[in-house]
């Protein structure tokens, strides 16, 4: 059994203030975040923008990520929009609080050099 600890998150990505919102599930924040950024994955959050962190959740399980993600998908805009503003009232970009410069390069590096495996 392993005892190494994973981290999931739930996040909420928008592409300006009051903007569109995308509701998403990961267990790797940053990485995710720049495959947003670099448009490697097709749909709604591409079709939008949407690139900026505006919100996000820690859990230790992949499940009470994903039911955490489902809750908030039915929840309506103003909730959402609540729920933003009480962390991150000024809908500031949070990767930047989250992950260093040189950790964003890197795993940036990572991303664009095996970019072949989004192509689907």
């Amino acid at each position: 059994m392993n005892d190494k600890s994973k981290t999931y998150y739930v996040y909420i990505l928008s592409n300006k203030k009051d903007g569109v919102l995308y509701t998403g599930v990961t267990n790797n924040i940053v990485r995710r975040i720049l495959e947003h950024r670099l448009k490697l994955k097709t749909g709604f959050a591409e079709s939008y923008f949407l690139s900026h962190l505006v919100y996000f959740e820690q859990y230790e399980y992949v499940g009470a990520a994903i039911e955490r993600e489902k809750q908030l998908k039915k929840w309506e805009r103003k909730w959402k929009v609540g729920l933003i503003e009480k962390e991150n009232p000024e809908w500031k970009d949070l990767l930047c609080d989250i992950a260093t410069e040189e950790q964003i390069k890197e795993t940036k590096e990572i991303i664009l050099e095996n970019k072949e495996s989004f192509s689907e």
